[in-house]
């Protein structure tokens, strides 16, 4: 998906030059990276509010243009207003095509509700990770990364070395090493605890309840005795 940003240059810094930009309509922001100095910039405040709804826009290569000039960057942060739907502030990274990047990318979890695991043995899938940090060519930055769990069975736990990476991406070193879960599927606990502690079943005699009764204390005497 390819997404287009525009910025303007920003002449104007500090505290109240960014009150009254913010005032404006716009959002003070910053390109850095790549050997070059640092840009600041101001973007329409709106656009960008629309911008950051999107998924794709916090994992994918942007196509910037300020004052002309187009560059490829990455979203890197953002601050919020404590309690405003209002954007304080943006940094965006200048990438080098030639050079490996680190970024967090989402698992879009597939086929969860023909599971094996879930279909045939009753269990629910719990996601523990929601996002992955890779590295990558900024030309191979996927999206997304899918965990299909169509052939998952109950108790089955997807590690991140079990996931299928599209080519030229992988984890970062440390996931790589941890290997720690995504996601797995079990039986959820409170219908294990209570079909642990369901009441035993007894066979059928043909007796009536008060004959049964009867029948267990003649039997609870004639052991007493012996």
């Amino acid at each position: 998906m390819k997404i287009e940003v525009t910025a303007f240059p920003r002449t104007q810094q500090g505290t109240g030059a960014s009150r009254r930009l913010r005032g404006s309509g716009r959002v003070p922001g910053i390109i850095y990276g790549s050997n070059q100095a640092a840009t600041p910039v101001e973007l329409d405040h709106n656009a960008l509010f629309r911008h950051l709804k999107l998924e794709a826009f916090h994992a994918s290569v942007l196509d910037m243009t300020v004052d002309g000039t187009k560059e490829r960057v990455l979203l890197r942060d953002f601050q919020m207003h404590p309690w405003k739907q209002q954007i304080l502030h943006v940094d965006f990274q200048r990438i080098d095509p030639t050079k490996k990047i680190h970024m967090r990318v989402p698992l879009h979890f597939m086929n969860q509700e023909i599971s094996v695991g879930v279909k045939t043995g009753g269990g629910v899938v719990s996601h523990t990770m929601n996002e992955i940090e890779v590295q990558c060519l900024p030309d191979n930055l996927p999206e997304y990364i899918e965990v299909d769990l169509k052939n998952a069975q109950l108790n089955d736990i997807i590690h991140v070395n079990d996931l299928n990476m599209p080519e030229g991406v992988e984890p970062v070193p440390k996931l790589k090493a941890d290997n720690p879960p995504v996601a797995s599927i079990h039986v959820p606990k409170v219908a294990a605890v209570e079909e642990e502690g369901a009441a035993p079943t007894t066979e059928i005699t043909g007796q009536t309840p008060a004959e049964a009764a009867a029948a267990a204390a003649e039997a609870d005497k004639g052991e007493k005795k012996e």
